[in-house]
């Protein structure tokens, strides 16, 4: 019986090996040589993996055969959704403290890439002992200058002492050194700082992130479905070009397949459409079926006055620097006639370049949002109750 089964394996090997082609060099404009069980020869050092974006970059690397370093300053039970990604074998994580320099030189290791997806939306803190009454205050973990300025320095800075061959360091579209944003004008310092260090480095600047775990349309569903007011900044007048996480994660997926390419090049991912963020609410009043939420066009200092409140709360939907961000358009830095028209070597590419095509926030949004419902999407359907 053993013997038997024997032959049937060996006959089922010589079937499957006569009909797989081999494949001996990487595919131009795909992802990996051969799929998830493949080797590509590559190994990726990861910071930020454990974030929003960070889940669909490994997702779509996993697809590609490659060695993934992952970086984890928390526990086993941070990084565990990350495992199905790779194939068994194919990652090794690390923990890391962003001021041990040491541990983040044992993450890059000998890493053939590395990229930066570090960031924050505002600033970590917690309680401290003071020397006055009430002898409690609140300290700062990391500052948007820690997250957006020194950490991404201090990795360029390690990619250059190790002889890392290319780094991919994520930015930000609304980057600009006089935003009124704390956390836009650190990105555009962090950029400075990459730039002066490693100045072949790739720049990845994407508009605002949709997607199932966003903190951006779930943030706006959120206060339309538990707060008695939701507050449209200036009357919400101000424009944003979303952009799907996962268009985002195949872009950068695909700057690791020839990254030599795209040295000192960026790229800038937008979606396909802009909107007001008044549209968008009524876009997400209509998903939710909340009309009788109340939508309240409020000035700008007065929304800062609540969320200074607000920024008080776990994982807060509503910050100052939110709010000061939200005040301005959220754009790429030329319309779509200008990116055609360019010409020289700073060019600087979209995810059109990469054969990628702009998800619509349409087609997405409605998959996550419906859950707001306050019957779930099941109060549609007629006799059901």
């Amino acid at each position: 019986m053993l013997g038997l089964r024997r032959n049937v394996t060996t006959q089922s090997r010589r079937f499957f090996s006569t009909k797989l082609p081999e494949i001996t060099e990487r595919r131009a404009n795909e992802a990996g040589p051969g799929g998830r069980s493949s080797d590509a020869g590559v190994k990726v050092a990861i910071f930020g993996a454990t974030g929003f974006l960070g889940r669909y970059v490994c997702c779509e690397l996993g697809t590609s055969g490659v060695l993934a370093y992952i970086a984890n300053r928390g526990d086993e039970f941070e990084i565990r959704h990350l495992k199905p990604s790779f194939d068994l074998g194919r990652t090794r994580f690390c923990y890391y403290h962003p001021r041990d320099t040491d541990s983040m030189r044992e993450v890059i290791g000998d890493a053939d890439i590395v990229i930066n997806m570090i960031g924050k939306y505002y600033e970590s803190k917690q309680p401290c002992q003071t020397k006055q009454f009430p002898y409690v205050g609140y300290k700062t973990n990391f500052s948007f200058h820690d997250a957006n300025v020194t950490i991404p320095r201090t990795i360029a800075e390690l990619c250059l002492e190790m002889q890392v061959d290319n780094l991919i360091h994520l930015s930000s579209a609304a980057a600009s050194p006089d935003h009124p944003s704390e956390w836009a004008r650190t990105k555009y310092e962090g950029e400075q700082a990459v730039k002066e260090v490693f100045p072949w480095a790739t720049f990845v600047r994407p508009t605002q992130l949709f997607g199932p775990e966003d903190r951006f349309l779930n943030n706006l569903a959120f206060m339309a479905c538990y707060y008695p007011v939701v507050p449209l900044i200036d009357g919400g007048h101000q424009l944003t070009q979303p952009v799907f996480a996962v268009d985002v994660g195949k872009t950068i997926t695909r700057i690791c397949d020839d990254p030599s390419r795209f040295e000192g090049k960026t790229v800038e991912c937008f979606g396909p459409t802009d909107y007001t963020y008044a549209e968008l609410m009524e876009f997400i009043l209509d998903v939710t079926l909340m009309e009788e939420a109340r939508i309240m066009d409020v000035p700008k200092d007065y929304a800062l006055m609540a969320a200074n409140i607000l920024q008080w709360q776990r994982d807060p939907p509503l910050t100052p620097d939110i709010v000061q961000l939200w005040s301005e358009d959220y754009l790429p830095s030329m319309t779509a006639k200008e990116f055609k028209n360019q010409k020289g070597t700073d060019k600087i590419l979209t995810m059109e370049d990469f054969g990628i095509e702009q998800t619509p926030i349409e087609k997405i949004a409605f998959n996550y949002l419906h859950r707001y419902r306050k019957g779930g999407h099941f109060t549609e359907q007629t006799g059901y109750h």
